[in-house]
């Protein structure tokens, strides 16, 4: 089974009770992967997620690089509202930045996607929102069905 085959079901499944932000943790050992999800609401169809973070628990694939990871994520995600350009490839840090290639705007506000890659192993997916008369950012949920999120997912697992 795939990622978002295993991943899709712990979702439609998940209904956390009370208000809040809550946590769902899905290990798919035959997958390669594990994905956290934080959301501030849930119910039988989406999400308002606050973060989606994906740990890879087996090796990385032979030969894979940074750069090809990202590059291939820009590919390969095509459910969020933007796509994805990348910004940064730092070999030294081991990190990449990828975000949406045109920020959706709302007035004086922009909003965008981030995407986080932590070497070979971690993916952090989050959303912000940000003004061209003040400086700083602040990170916002995001909603998207769950066969959006667990698509999301596969799309940065590969």
């Amino acid at each position: 089974m795939t990622l978002p085959e295993k991943l899709l079901p712990k979702l439609s499944e998940w209904h956390p009770a009370g208000a809040g932000r809550h946590s769902l943790s899905a290990v798919a050992p035959d997958t390669g992967w594990t994905v956290q999800l934080t959301a501030d609401k849930a119910d039988t169809l989406s999400c308002l997620v606050w973060e989606l973070a994906l740990t890879r628990t087996a090796e990385p694939p032979a030969g894979l690089t940074l750069k090809a990871w990202a590059e291939g994520v820009v590919t390969r995600v095509t459910g969020l509202l933007e796509p994805l350009k990348l910004l940064e490839v730092d070999d030294a840090r081991g990190a990449a930045l990828l975000r949406s290639a045109a920020p959706s705007m709302k007035g004086e506000a922009v909003a965008y996607y981030e995407v986080r890659l932590s070497g070979l192993d971690r993916a952090d997916v989050r959303r912000f929102t940000a003004t061209r008369t003040a400086s700083g950012r602040e990170q916002v949920g995001f909603a998207l069905t769950h066969e959006v999120l667990a698509k999301l997912a596969g799309d940065i697992a590969g």
